[in-house]
């Protein structure tokens, strides 16, 4: 307990001191799964929590009619297909991270939109309108700071110079697509084949009862 402590305690070094932060968090095994996968976890608590508490005047979502799981796909599925698709392209052009250094660095790197999504939620009940471009500038912040994050990890546990790594990145993306476009595909043609079968076997025993 004291080594996830000391893990999850070291998310607020990574994301005041990137560089030296990712570094020391996969070479110096600083980082751990456990404390990656509360900060996920507390990630997907923020993204509800917001859906549900943030004022009507910046969140226009009718909670009743929100999908739960949904919504925690909606974060879990870009997470692992970035993690997937970064690890296997930087693999074949000698990156240095592994599978788990890959998801533990982007998971650090989410760190400040809890620290700030969740201060937003309260502000998002006590401002105006008039008022709310401060709520703009927090939540734009809190997604420039995780995107400024995943770059300088990647760099880091990578070692890739700024440039391969804005190149990878987008190549990441491109690759992301490519994945949901086969995951898409797959599905589809399993649901076509499961349909066929059902019908057929429907057929059959419309013939023989």
């Amino acid at each position: 307990w004291s080594r996830l402590g000391a893990s999850l305690k070291y998310s607020l070094h990574v994301i005041t001191h990137p560089f030296d932060g990712f570094w020391d968090l996969t070479h110096e095994k600083r980082g751990s799964m456990g404390a990656a996968n509360i900060i996920v976890l507390a990630v997907l608590i923020t993204r509800l929590l917001s859906l549900e508490h943030t004022a009507f005047l910046f969140n226009e979502v009718y909670w009743p009619e929100v999908n739960i799981l949904q919504q925690c796909l909606s974060v879990l599925l870009p997470l692992f297909i970035f993690v997937v698709g970064n690890w296997g392209l930087t693999t074949l052009f000698e990156g240095k991270g592994t599978l788990k250094d890959v998801y533990i660095a982007t998971a650090y790197a989410l760190t400040p939109f809890v620290l700030l999504q969740l201060p937003m939620i309260i502000l998002s009940n006590a401002i105006t309108v008039d008022e709310g471009a401060f709520y703009g500038v927090l939540n734009t912040l809190s997604l420039l700071w995780c995107g400024g994050l995943i770059v300088c990890g990647m760099m880091m546990i990578h070692d890739f110079s700024l440039g391969k790594t804005l190149l990878f990145i987008v190549l990441t993306i491109a690759a992301m697509l490519v994945i949901v476009f086969l995951l898409l595909l797959f599905f589809t043609l399993v649901g076509d084949g499961v349909g066929y079968f059902t019908s057929l076997y429907k057929e059959v025993t419309f013939r023989l009862y």
